[in-house]
């Protein structure tokens, strides 16, 4: 009869403990989960004025991608790595195929992305790659 009356109790506790060790392996599957705020970007060399990142946020949720901007763009990725394949579905980049390489440092999120689409950039410089697009993010405050 007692273990009946705990028995509400056991669920919510095992519950919970599945709850969080289910949120723990998700974050660990997808660690760039979350709003991106850009704070630096460079593109063939030359870096942008930050006017031109201003009102951008980029958001990945698990193997999607919303990039606000001047313009919406959404689509779907892969990552592991440090690898990354970007597919656009709606908006100015629908139909496109990205590579980038990727490295996330903390609270900071590098992408180098090779607007060509073919094939990974070997490093992070783009001074000598005209089509190679640096973008560094800073997670955004919650």
């Amino acid at each position: 009869m007692r273990i009946l009356r705990l028995l509400p109790l056991l669920l919510i506790i095992a519950f919970g403990i599945s709850c969080t060790v289910s949120k723990n392996m998700h974050s660990k599957k997808y660690p760039l989960n979350g709003e991106w705020v850009p704070i630096q970007q460079v593109m063939g060399g030359k870096t942008l004025p930050v006017f031109a990142t201003a009102n951008q946020k980029l958001t990945l949720k698990d193997t999607t991608y919303t990039l606000v901007a001047e313009s919406v763009d959404k689509g779907t990725l892969t990552y592991a790595n440090g690898k990354m394949d970007i597919y656009g579905k709606d908006g100015p980049n629908a139909g496109k195929h990205f590579n980038a390489i990727y490295k996330l440092e903390g609270e900071q999120l590098t992408i180098c992305y090779n607007l060509f689409g073919d094939g990974y950039p070997a490093g992070y410089e783009t001074k000598q790659h005209p089509m190679y697009f640096l973008s560094v993010f800073k997670r955004a405050p919650k």
